[in-house]
């Protein structure tokens, strides 16, 4: 935590001097570089995972503070649409290139659920209902993370060169970046204002987490592999993002005038700095020599589908008018 730390201030000096790109994006690009060349001990990565992970979600609830639930509630219900067509688009697109360029059939589903919904936590989640093998699994986390970078240096770029409002940022990078790591930092590096309505986007489309593995969990079962749905069934407590609902419950506080009013700009600000730290210890833990050493046909799947998404998310906005 004391290297993410320091490397996390040097990231917001570097948001400062340029804040175009911002902390965010600075703390995970300085986290990648350090990790592939500065040998980190294995006494780093208990630090590196609390803070990609606890550290991460705990940021986020701070958020909630500066957000009312009026607003959130406002917010989710308008990303709605936006988010069942790209979650829609990234299976269909996944599974039509999976049969293309002849991607194994797991490693096509995990792929297309990281793409769809959460990235690593959603192949997490569905690796055990559908048995995935463990190869399988890394090449999938490790080619949707591959995106999620080039996304948060791709987007902030492409969103100011469409000349994209804040909510239409936030609600083009919520729906088509996969990772929440990810979706933060390009938000943030967009402006504040499309930073928090990616975020409440982001985790609203978390929540299909649920209903996919359930939807999996009863295919699996009308196959015949009724282990496998049951091993699935035990992990769905675990593997919801239960701090959605300490994030809705920082909102209510908030809402309900709790929270002294003076007391929230020292939250906001300290949830910002958080999440510096917090994606500077995603770069650390990310090993870009094992996401490049996933092969092409993978890389090239998970590039395809997270064009369409992305491509998708911007076509929907512009048909309900919301660009």
């Amino acid at each position: 935590m004391a290297l993410a730390s320091g490397i996390g201030a040097l990231a917001l000096a570097l948001g400062h001097w340029m804040p175009l790109v911002g902390g965010a994006v600075f703390g995970i690009l300085l986290g990648i570089v350090v990790r592939q060349f500065i040998p980190l001990g294995a006494r780093t990565v208990p630090g590196i995972a609390f803070g990609s992970s606890q550290l991460l979600r705990g940021s986020i609830i701070l958020l909630g503070f500066g957000l009312s639930l009026d607003q959130v509630a406002k917010v989710g219900m308008e990303s709605l649409a936006v988010t069942l067509v790209t979650m829609a688009t990234a299976f269909i697109a996944a599974w039509l290139l999976g049969r293309w360029l002849r991607v194994r059939g797991h490693l096509t589903l995990l792929i297309g659920v990281g793409t769809a919904i959460c990235g690593g936590s959603a192949i997490a989640a569905v690796s055990p209902i559908i048995r995935a093998q463990q190869h399988d699994v890394a090449f999938a986390i490790s080619t949707v993370f591959l995106f999620n970078v080039a996304a948060v240096l791709v987007f902030p770029a492409l969103g100011h060169a469409m000349g994209l409002s804040d909510p239409g940022f936030g609600l083009w990078a919520g729906t088509a970046i996969n990772d929440t790591s990810s979706v933060v930092a390009a938000g943030y590096a967009y402006s504040p204002a499309a930073g928090d309505y990616a975020t409440i986007v982001k985790l609203t489309r978390a929540t299909f987490i649920i209903p996919i593995c359930l939807v999996l969990a009863a295919v699996v079962a009308w196959r015949g592999k009724h282990e496998a749905t049951t091993q699935g069934r035990v992990r769905l407590g675990r593997i919801f993002p239960w701090f959605i609902l300490w994030f809705l419950l920082a909102s209510g506080l908030r809402s309900a005038g709790i929270i002294p009013s003076a007391a929230l700009p020292w939250l906001q600000t300290l949830a910002h700095l958080l999440i510096v730290v917090a994606l500077t210890a995603v770069g650390l833990g990310a090993d870009l020599r094992r996401m490049l050493a996933t092969g092409p046909r993978p890389i090239l799947l998970g590039l395809g589908a997270w064009i369409a998404v992305a491509v998708s998310s911007l076509v929907v906005q512009q048909a309900i008018g919301r660009l």
